[in-house]
């Protein structure tokens, strides 16, 4: 739950800066989040959680 949380708050932070420094538009961002909304109510959400674990697995795992 600690990553998930981490995750959420850094994707929003991201939307925060790339409105206010006008990459991209409220309503493009809107839709977006209300995208992401409704696809983690899908049936695909659990496959999408395992896919990103895994990746920040790998990530985890490397290294220098």
């Amino acid at each position: 739950m600690e990553l998930s949380l981490s995750v959420v708050l850094l994707l929003a932070i991201v939307l925060v800066v790339m409105i206010r420094g006008g990459s991209i538009k409220p309503g493009p961002a809107i839709v977006a989040a209300l995208f992401g909304f409704f696809l983690a109510a899908s049936g695909m959400a659990p496959s999408i959680n395992r896919f990103l674990e895994s990746v920040l697995r790998t990530i985890n795992d490397i290294s220098i």
